[in-house]
């Protein structure tokens, strides 16, 4: 039976998560048993619906006693279930999983889901351990390329698996007029309200560009006052003080009226099919950038900076508008363009991303080549 452990911090929102449970869900289907080792979080119901089995642990944590003692709870849980392979998603739990596994003898399989800072030593042996998978997943050709580089790991032990999109759920033809008008009153949209809406979807952190959003919108708003809407929606993830520091630049930059920081949506689809354009205005490289994509496979026009996956993903000119990473007034002039073009410009791009998404990013891809990577380590074990 392919028995398979996930070890991930948390289950509340993001790639790393929602990876999980896709994985969770191809192991259950393929008729194996889907163990996750994890703080838990809003996303549990989904993966005991997708056929995972959730084990809480305090794996949301770098402190290295607490690591020493997950590395023991984690071997005793892969003991106990009759694990036969061990995967990690995260650094911190990282580390208490590769101790596991080496004490186990057991496959260890790592995703090196971001680009992580490495400005020092000790930082760099702390990121090491994404690197140290008998075989190890990138979520990108971007990825992929910075791992070999960074860890002089051979090639061949790195493989580049591009993260899934749900094209059931992301589906422009499934989501109706209800859902989409529920989203808009949520965030607090008057039912004749015509003006574009911008969205930047993803976690409320510094680098994912928020602040870049919001000059950009002052600067539109200066030329072209009234125009459009500019909703920022994430997860602050306990970053209260940045949010109200967004809240401020709000206020004095003028756009208090027209940018809304929404919070947290259950519903995405929705979100996406309630706005004209969706901006991702990223300060440091996206290692891949999933809700772009997701984006695209609703037929939404995009705009993103130009660095790290998003230039892998988004099609310049075709399914979206590439800027220059953390330059407001390209950023302003792409929203303007974005603004002007004609409906049937903006379809154009919508058609066209849809297209390429579900040619290049879908889940099933994604569950299959994971698989692969599993069945593959354990033959070689064997």
């Amino acid at each position: 039976m392919l028995s398979v452990l996930q070890v991930t911090p948390a289950l509340e929102a993001g790639g790393v998560e929602r990876t999980t449970i896709e994985i969770a869900e191809a192991i259950a289907r393929a008729g194996g048993r889907a163990l996750v080792a994890s703080r838990g979080g809003r996303l549990e119901g989904e993966l005991a619906a997708a056929g995972g089995e959730l084990t809480p642990m305090p794996l949301d944590t770098k402190n290295p006693l607490t690591m020493i003692v997950n590395a023991r709870r984690i071997a005793a849980l892969a003991k106990r279930q009759g694990v036969r392979l061990i995967h990690a998603r995260s650094r911190a739990p990282g580390w208490s999983a590769l101790w596991a596994a080496r004490s186990l003898n057991l496959p260890f399989v790592t995703t090196y889901h971001g680009v992580y800072n490495a400005r020092s030593a000790p930082k760099r042996l702390y990121n090491s351990v994404m690197a140290r998978g008998d075989l190890v997943i990138a979520n990108s050709h971007f990825t992929r390329a910075h791992v070999i580089a960074t860890h002089a790991i051979a090639p061949a032990r790195v493989i580049a698996i591009p993260r899934g999109v749900d094209l059931a759920r992301f589906d422009p033809a499934v989501v109706g007029l209800d859902r989409i008008q529920a989203m808009r009153r949520l965030w607090g949209l008057a039912e004749d309200e015509t003006r574009a809406i911008f969205l930047l979807p993803g976690r409320v952190t510094r680098w994912k560009g928020q602040t870049t959003f919001i000059d950009a919108a002052s600067q539109i708003e200066a030329q072209n006052p009234g125009r459009a809407l500019y909703v920022i929606a994430g997860d602050a993830q306990g970053r209260e003080a940045y949010v109200r520091e967004l809240q401020d630049l709000c206020a004095a930059r003028g756009v208090g009226d027209c940018v809304k920081l929404v919070g947290h949506l259950t519903d995405m689809p929705a979100a996406l099919a309630a706005c004209t354009a969706a901006v991702f205005p990223s300060l440091d490289p996206e290692a891949f950038g999933r809700a772009a994509v997701e984006a695209q496979a609703m037929g939404v026009p995009v705009i993103v900076a130009a660095h790290g996956g998003l230039i892998e993903t988004v099609q310049d000119g075709v399914t979206g508008v590439h800027v220059a990473p953390g330059d407001v007034a390209a950023l302003a002039g792409a929203m303007r363009h974005m603004l002007a073009m004609p409906e049937a410009g903006r379809k154009a791009f919508g058609a066209a991303g849809i297209a390429h998404v579900r040619a290049t990013y879908s889940t099933s891809a994604l569950q299959a080549a994971t698989i692969d990577v599993y069945r593959r380590l354990l033959e070689a074990q064997r």
